[in-house]
């Protein structure tokens, strides 16, 4: 009777919060693809860069196509027909391209205050990031891949009519490719890692450019074999002096194709883990 008599204690109902819904990778992905579009300048340097290097491809062939006559033994002995797709010229501009779009995609977001929203959100700002990084790679590794291979294609037809042309599957080209179309993603990578570190427009540009193209210049090959290994580590030189080439030379002051793929993997790890570090620690 007496436990009749006590009173029950009420029934509380905990209501709990409800979780926050988790963003789904292919929603970063799909919304950091609209936001690399929505960008005029993405499409103005991607198309008219295109164009431009196949009209530096197309210039250069018909130079050498018109001066191969006057060619010694000598010179034609050592000739790569590689050399007409991608001069240095053409890739310092690629680099350039790519590495002033890499730092466009993130300066763009802080100097527009998008970026505010963004991490609003996705309060975890590493999975934009690697979204960010993730969309870049892929739209840059396919601007890559169709210069390599335009440019390829038009300066070898154009050589074909002195017969020293070269064909897609000779010894070494699909390496020589492989390197060309590496450096779009490569160089846009570092300028989003430039981009996040400045976070000004025109200083990210100049400085992405700095880095890429006029930096390697100060660590040129000398009797210290210490300088001569880090300035193998940059993909300009890298490219220039081993993966651009058919037969590469072995020489000790010259990096191997080893040592060349391997900067061409560390500098865009390396900028993607600082673009992280970066955003996640610094205020918007």
């Amino acid at each position: 009777m007496t436990s009749l008599m006590t009173p029950r204690p009420a029934a509380t109902a905990r209501t709990r919060a409800p979780a926050e819904p988790r963003v789904r990778r292919r929603d970063l992905l799909a919304a950091e693809w609209i936001k690399l579009w929505s960008l005029r300048s993405t499409r103005w340097v991607l198309g008219l860069g295109v164009l431009i290097l196949i009209a530096l491809a197309v210039q250069s062939s018909l130079d050498t196509y018109d001066n191969w006559p006057d060619f010694g033994p000598q010179e034609r002995s050592h000739y790569d027909p590689m050399s007409e797709a991608l001069s240095g010229a053409g890739v310092a501009l690629l680099m350039i391209g790519a590495g002033t779009v890499g730092a466009l995609t993130i300066v763009g977001e802080y100097a527009s205050g998008l970026i505010r929203t963004t991490f609003t959100a996705v309060p975890a700002r590493h999975q934009t990031v690697l979204a960010k990084a993730a969309v870049v790679a892929a739209v840059m590794l396919a601007v890559g891949t169709t210069v390599s291979f335009s440019t390829f294609f038009v300066s070898q037809a154009i050589l074909s009519g002195r017969d020293i042309g070269i064909s897609l599957g000779e010894p070494g080209v699909p390496g020589v490719l492989a390197a060309n179309a590496a450096l779009a993603p490569v160089s846009a990578l570092v300028g989003m890692g430039v981009g996040a570190l400045l976070r000004h427009t025109a200083m990210s540009v100049v400085s992405a450019c700095g880095v890429l193209v006029v930096l390697p210049g100060f660590f040129k090959p000398t009797v210290h074999q210490w300088a001569n290994e880090l300035f193998g580590y940059f993909p300009y030189y890298s490219w220039r002096s081993c993966l651009s080439q058919l037969h590469p030379q072995e020489v000790a002051a010259l990096p191997s194709a080893a040592e060349a793929w391997t900067g061409f993997a560390l500098w865009p790890l390396l900028a993607v883990a600082l673009t992280v570090v970066v955003v996640r620690r610094r205020d918007v």
